[in-house]
């Protein structure tokens, strides 16, 4: 019997993150269709990819189709395939993604940007496992499993009338949440030495690590783009410390192309734009080897400390001005011994 095949290249230790991989794995067993919700760059496709290399199809197709980057007839035609003759310029018979799926799985990222008339064709689908080509009159069974992903909230857009809302109940059989870079954070030193490594390699160069400095910045970004634009920044560090750096280290990065070009967009001793006033240490020169982890846990409490002095030691306020949860707020002050004189909130 053939073996599978390696899993996608999910790297991460942090609890948010292990948590959507045992649940993205856990499901993979049930052939039941489920829904991936996450923002941007969270690594969807990623989970979605895990979930059918785990199930018992994994030796089948997996077939991926993005629904927003079709209009409306096309996107059916895609899906569901059509018969010569069906529409102008439809001269063959083209098999839709069903079709190639069959037996696998497929993979219908932003679902939402579907149509009323799709939606409703690929209910029949999930209801009865049967379909037509568009202009076809003969029944084709389905043998595939749908796994589909979402960045907005289908919950909203089912009740304004969107997305159909037993559409969204079949999907959503069990739903996987793909964590935001910003919900872990202990994850990105790791991925940005991944990235980096990976890009060094192309260059066939050395990876020579990120200083203090570059990896505070990295840290306190928010990443709106999440590991999408981590990977994006991770590598450009490197291609720029490549053809530009003399120093040890990787010391600049530009998270923002469209600044200065090898010019970072801070300096290491403050926040990006969206959290402003909250100071970073700004640290010496690497002369001699540091502890890493300690001193990733020392920048954290400084810009925990200086949240809450701005917030008024108001740990609910707090957690919003660090994009944090109210639960997550609370653990890095249990975990910092930040309460001393400060009222618990």
């Amino acid at each position: 019997m053939e073996n599978p095949p390696s899993l996608p290249d999910l790297i991460g230790q942090s609890p948010a993150f292990l948590d959507a991989l045992t649940h993205a794995s856990a499901v993979a067993s049930i052939n039941r269709p489920i829904l991936v919700v996450g923002e941007r760059g969270s690594g969807k496709e990623l989970l979605a990819a895990r979930i059918h290399f785990l199930s018992p199809r994994w030796d089948g197709p997996l077939v991926k189709l993005n629904c927003a980057a079709m209009n409306d007839e096309l996107l059916e035609s895609e899906l569901f395939g059509h018969e010569a003759g069906a529409f102008t310029g439809a001269s063959k018979k083209h098999r839709g993604r069903f079709e190639r799926a069959e037996g696998g799985t497929l993979f219908l990222d932003e679902i939402a940007s579907s149509s009323q008339r799709v939606q409703e064709k690929l209910l029949r689908v999930i209801e009865y496992g049967e379909y037509e080509r568009v202009g076809g009159e003969q029944t084709i069974n389905a043998n595939v499993r749908i796994v589909a992903a979402a960045n907005v909230d289908l919950r909203a857009s089912a009740r304004n009338g969107d997305f159909r809302a037993d559409l969204l109940d079949r999907l959503a059989f069990d739903v996987v949440v793909a964590p935001p870079l910003r919900d872990r954070r202990e994850d990105i030193p790791i991925l940005a030495a991944h990235f980096a490594n990976n890009m060094a390699s192309e260059l066939e160069s050395a990876f020579p690590g990120f200083s203090a400095e570059a990896m505070a910045l990295l840290i306190a970004h928010n990443w709106p783009g999440n590991v999408r634009e981590l990977k994006n920044a991770a590598e450009r560090a490197m291609f720029h410390w490549s053809i530009n750096s003399e120093a040890a280290q990787i010391e600049s990065v530009t998270i923002d192309p469209f600044d200065n070009a090898g010019v970072p967009i801070v300096e290491p001793s403050t926040l990006p734009s969206s959290d402003q006033d909250i100071p970073i240490k700004k640290q010496t020169a690497l002369d001699t080897p540091i502890d890493l982890r300690a001193h990733l846990d020392e920048i954290e409490k400084s810009l925990v400390s200086a949240a809450l002095s701005k917030n008024a030691d108001n740990q609910k306020r707090t957690a919003e001005y660090l994009s944090l949860s109210y639960d997550q707020i609370r653990g890095l002050v249990r975990k910092h011994n930040l309460l001393g004189s400060r009222q618990r909130q």
